[in-house]
């Protein structure tokens, strides 16, 4: 079977720890000869902690260039922050900030929407000018759940409002990968298992081949009955090991195995990079567009020798403060990230190995698969 690195938890946990703190030493005391990269505006995100919300971060990797909806959204995401706390104050402000930009900055938010797609930004811009008065008003009642609930409705909305403004897919794949499936754009997959079901996002626009490979799997319906293979509690859980002595998937129209190469977009950076790691590239101080922060990570495993060894196999990252702090952990730029758990989480937390897929299924965004032309 492919993996992913094959550490016992506790071994983990001191290694992330040194790993750390050498990291903190070395970004201190080194600094890397400047390189000209072209800038993709839309994988910028809010200085602070790293973000562990699958949600927050598929709407931060969106192709977009319109600070005023990043504002929007920043805002409203900082809820989150002080929510736990009850920190009424800094929720006030936020709430308060966010309905300035949406009533004196409406012509700014909207003016990279699509001709076509005006009204249907402005009727989802109105929508959420009326939640954020009900907002408003949870503050001040310091109503924690509703707040909570109206908050990730508007920014349900705003992700919305955020698509409608991606007007073309943002590069061009290298013609080496044209044999390969390519999501140009984005999908949802619901994969239903022995325990409930699990809803995913897959993000072409930052991982198209490793995306595709995977939608176009899905739509095979490879995954459907096979078992999780492997599972380390806090850890990951892995599944898409086929029958029989094969590790990955035999196209049937070449009758040979396919492999996928890596592919890490790097935050801030047009394209991905492809067929080696961020380590082996000396890079280890970039940030990728799509971390191993967020709980339900979806990833793609390979042998731990060859980048470009995943095919069908993949994980699930099951995020645990202790054992990976967001933003300090091992796996990013080493492993190809391609989507979030947005739906299911109680689900994934009871998966274990043996447990298995009864279906998986593309229930959005199947138009934006583009298989090879054979």
């Amino acid at each position: 079977m492919l993996h992913w690195p094959n550490f016992s938890i506790d071994t983990c946990k001191r290694w992330v720890k040194t790993v750390a703190l050498a990291l903190l030493l070395f970004t201190l005391s080194l600094s890397f000869s400047a390189v000209s990269h072209a800038k993709r505006p839309s994988s910028s995100m809010p200085a602070g902690n790293a973000i562990t919300d699958g949600r927050a971060l598929l709407r931060f990797a969106l192709p977009i260039d319109n600070q005023t909806v990043r504002e929007l959204q920043i805002s409203l995401e900082d809820i989150g922050n002080h929510i736990r706390s009850k920190r009424w104050g800094p929720i006030s402000s936020d709430v308060s900030k966010a309905s300035r930009i949406l009533n004196l900055r409406e012509s700014d938010l909207l003016e990279s929407i699509p001709d076509a797609k005006k009204p249907e930004a402005e009727a989802l811009v109105a929508g959420v000018k009326e939640k954020i008065a009900q907002l408003e008003k949870a503050v001040e009642a310091k109503d924690r759940d509703k707040v909570i609930d109206l908050k990730a409705t508007i920014l349900g909305s705003v992700g919305e409002i955020e698509e409608l403004m991606v007007k073309k897919f943002p590069f061009e794949v290298p013609a080496k990968y044209a044999n390969l499936p390519q999501l140009k754009g984005r999908a949802t997959v619901a994969v239903q298992t022995e325990k409930g079901e699990i809803t995913v996002v897959v993000d072409g626009y930052s991982a198209p081949v490793t995306a595709g490979n995977f939608v176009d799997l899905v739509d095979r319906g490879f995954y459907d009955g096979l078992p999780f293979i492997r599972s380390e509690e806090s850890y990951v859980l892995q599944t898409g090991d086929p029958e029989g002595k094969e590790v990955g998937f035999i196209d049937p129209a070449t009758g040979k195995y396919r492999n996928i190469p890596l592919e890490v977009l790097v935050r801030d950076e047009k394209e991905p990079i492809y067929g080696i790691t961020l380590e082996d590239a000396g890079r280890y101080r970039d940030e990728p567009v799509l971390p191993f922060s967020a709980f339900g990570t979806v990833a793609m495993a390979r042998t731990e020798t060859d980048p470009d060894s995943a095919s069908s196999q993949f994980f699930f990252f099951l995020f645990e403060p202790e054992l990976t702090p967001a933003g300090l952990n091992l796996l990013d730029g080493r492993y190809a990230v391609f989507g979030y758990m947005i739906e299911g989480k109680e689900v994934l937390e009871q998966l274990k190995q043996g447990d298995k897929i009864v279906s998986a299924k593309v229930v959005k965004g199947i138009e934006n698969l583009v298989r090879p032309q054979v």
